[in-house]
């Protein structure tokens, strides 16, 4: 099987986002084209509660989904939907916007907040579906075990095994792999999907020419039907993805996404106007 190599490193840039959350952007407005149907990917890990408590408050999406990974936290959160609680380690959120919807998530103090939040783009007849969220628990995430690998298969599909979730509008799979020192991994992936590689803990090598893949880059990978790893000298954490590209036009404001700047401005006027939500339940006091 031809293996995938790198052809784009992207290094994550610290910033602050929300009410004031410090955190690393690693994919954004730059990355759209190449990275498509992933939109953006911020990353955070911190033991000082003052660089993310101050939370995201109330604020719109459409035209996307927001997928949140936690490995080590506590988030509050809750929706327009009437969706509220709590993910903790291991735990992982799937929100279809879709057409519209408000959340809020709110991080609590813990000894280490550690995660990651990845937006994927909705295809053009699917961004006005109605919105929907999926609480994906720790114990609903299968876990394979390999010689010297274990593969927590969070959404889509790896060998034989059907990951927690799985993508309704878009072809997703997101797997977070623990490498040990030295070990070597394989997967294949399908040709047409776009992959790519986050490490958040440790260092390992992409066996195809023996590329260093560091932490806080997201490496972009080519074309082939495979991808192989070697881990380095110390236990390797990492997320790999894949999707199914949209090839669509991108109309990008704030956290809406559309496919023409006219349907960007119909959707801010729809929030001035009070029409931006169509599915809304009462919160209850």
């Amino acid at each position: 099987m031809p293996l995938r190599t790198i052809i784009q490193d992207v290094t994550g840039k610290p910033t602050i986002d929300g009410a004031g959350v410090r955190l690393v952007r690693v994919l954004g407005s730059p990355t759209v084209k190449t990275f498509d149907p992933f939109l953006m990917l911020d990353a955070f890990d911190s033991t000082n509660p003052d660089d993310y408590t101050k939370g995201f408050p109330t604020h719109p999406h459409r035209g996307i989904e927001t997928f949140t990974y936690l490995v080590n936290g506590a988030i509050e959160h809750k929706d327009s939907l009437g969706n509220e609680g709590v993910i903790r380690d291991g735990d992982c959120q799937w929100m279809t916007a879709g057409g519209g919807i408000l959340h809020q998530e709110m991080p609590l103090a813990s000894p280490r907040m550690l995660g990651l939040q990845l937006w994927i783009n909705l295809p053009a007849k699917h961004k006005m579906v109605d919105p929907k969220y999926r609480d994906i628990t720790a114990p609903m995430v299968p876990h394979v075990a390999e010689d010297g690998a274990t593969v927590a298969v969070v959404a889509g599909r790896y060998k034989d095994v059907n990951g927690a979730a799985q993508g309704d509008y878009v072809d997703v799979r997101f797997l977070d792999v623990r490498l040990k020192p030295g070990a070597r991994w394989q997967m294949e992936a399908d040709p047409a999907h776009t992959v790519f590689v986050y490490v958040y803990a440790g260092d390992c090598f992409l066996l195809e020419g023996r590329e260093p893949i560091l932490a806080r880059h997201a490496y972009l990978l080519g074309e082939g039907d495979a991808v192989s790893f070697e881990g380095g000298d110390a236990e390797c954490r990492f997320v790999l993805v894949s999707g199914a590209p949209l090839r669509e036009p991108v109309a990008w404001g704030g956290p809406i996404v559309m496919n023409t700047e006219e349907e960007l401005m119909q959707a801010y006027f729809d929030i001035e106007e009070g029409r931006f939500i169509k599915h809304w339940v009462p919160q209850h006091k």
